[in-house]
């Protein structure tokens, strides 16, 4: 601790703390006061209770004081009087009992106040140097309860991830943690606002779209379609399809024909040429789908491989595909398709959320369930969730430490001295009695011994 000097309302300061405990000194008034300085300055009744204890406390020692100073003056009276060699063994005793009971007397009120009002140096210490004390607390809390080495070690002895994991291994904690991660889920989920978070969507799906090509993947997909045989019921699907509105559609499709034939030809020869392509398209679809080697599906087989390859080595192809995809997420319908995948996973969250039953619960709870057991009998695991632990709290202390201490430091620095005073003293007062009491008694005996020696000595 530094160079002490003095200095006027509490103006004691450590040279080496001198600009904060001048902050604290300006700051240290009830109008700027924390919530902490404020309950500090409150005297409750409790305060008041204890105070009446300290004052009976201190009516007991200033009665014993008063009653070493009547033995003094008998046994001095009575040593006058020819009382015999006893009294001088009294009178010593009761006058260094009275030297005890008046230094400790001077020793206790200093703490407080300055003794009968003197302004003798070194005394009303707490009033005086409350920021110093304050500055000197936050400083030894800092140096000695946040350290990393002794959080870490404090840590260590606890086993956070033994206990954790045999509190957490009970389905009934388990399930609590489970309602209690749901509740944040969705208090999360409400606060944030749809419109931000559908902009986020829609822009990072667009973003990641355009940052990467799609038409090498889409060609290795197709080519491993074709390569399996998996486009072949999406075939007979179309073909089936195309056969079914043939048969529905018959007139129409015979109309169709007959409408674009030349004006100059017979009626009767565009129906005749009408009703043969209608019968050739229907007999098409039906020898496509009933005949899985039909040589239609084998061109088509060819031309989905031709157009795979394309996908992935064609230049020209590959640029057509980016403009494309460039077009399509260009449009309004694409982009309110990706924003409104927020809601409908917004919804389906809340709602395996509220539900006790639903997969995502369950799987949450058996997931902590196993966790428990996993850190209830497993060290490696124990180890990483303690050293986890450890380092979240180191870092927390390393990087905050001074704002802690500072917070210490401040409240006290809030505290009104007067009351600061008070509350200590009305808290501790009755205690410090005890020391004037055993002042008188101590002094007494050392006076009694010191005599008896000198006496026995000869003096």
């Amino acid at each position: 601790m530094g160079h002490r000097t003095g200095g006027d309302n509490g103006g004691v300061r450590v040279t080496g703390d001198r600009e904060r405990v001048e902050r604290m000194e300006r700051k240290g008034t009830q109008d700027g006061a924390t919530p902490a300085a404020r309950t500090m300055n409150v005297f409750s009744a409790a305060d008041e209770e204890r105070q009446r204890g300290v004052r009976r406390m201190k009516l007991t020692a200033a009665g014993l004081l008063v009653f070493v100073a009547v033995v003094y003056a008998l046994a001095e009276w009575a040593s006058h009087r020819g009382a015999g060699p006893w009294a001088g063994y009294v009178a010593a005793a009761a006058e260094a009992g009275m030297v005890g009971a008046l230094a400790d007397w001077f020793a206790v009120t200093a703490l407080f106040r300055h003794p009968l009002g003197l302004p003798i140096p070194h005394t009303a210490i707490i009033p005086t140097k409350k920021d110093q004390l304050g500055v000197s607390l936050g400083e030894f809390v800092g140096e000695n309860f946040l350290s990393g080495e002794v959080v870490r070690q404090r840590l260590r002895a606890v086993g956070i991830g033994s206990r954790l994991g045999t509190w957490l291994a009970q389905p009934e904690h388990a399930e609590r943690v489970t309602a209690e991660l749901a509740t944040a889920l969705r208090g999360a989920l409400t606060v944030l606002r749809d419109s931000d978070v559908q902009a986020v969507v829609g822009e990072a799906i667009t973003r990641r779209a355009n940052a990467q090509e799609i038409a090498p993947g889409m060609g290795k997909m197709l080519e491993k379609v074709v390569a399996d045989g998996g486009h072949r019921r999406a075939v007979d699907l179309v073909v089936g399809r195309a056969h079914d509105w043939l048969v529905l559609h018959s007139d129409s499709v015979m109309d169709a024909v007959q409408g674009g034939a030349p004006g100059w030809t017979p009626r009767f020869v565009d129906k005749r040429i009408g009703e043969r392509v209608y019968k050739e398209l229907l007999r098409f679809c039906v020898e496509m789908r009933d005949m899985p080697s039909h040589p239609a599906r084998g061109a088509l087989d060819r031309f989905l491989r031709d157009f795979a390859a394309d996908l992935q080595s064609d230049t020209e192809t590959r640029a057509k595909v980016e403009r494309l995809k460039g077009e399509v997420l260009g449009r309004g319908e694409v982009q309110d398709l990706i924003a409104s995948v927020w809601t409908a996973v917004r919804a389906m969250i809340v709602s395996a959320a509220e539900d006790e039953r639903s997969e995502l619960r369950l799987r949450v709870r058996a997931a902590l369930l196993s966790l428990g057991s996993r850190m209830a009998t497993e060290q490696k695991v124990q180890g990483k969730v303690d050293g986890w632990v450890e380092s979240a709290a180191v870092h927390v202390v390393s990087t905050y430490r001074k704002e802690i201490t500072l917070l210490i430091t401040d409240t006290v620095a809030g505290w009104d001295a007067e009351h600061t005073t008070r509350k200590i003293e009305a808290n501790i007062g009755r205690d410090l009695q005890f020391i004037r009491i055993n002042g008188t008694v101590v002094g007494s005996l050392a006076g009694l011994l010191i005599y008896t020696v000198a006496r026995a000595l000869g003096a």
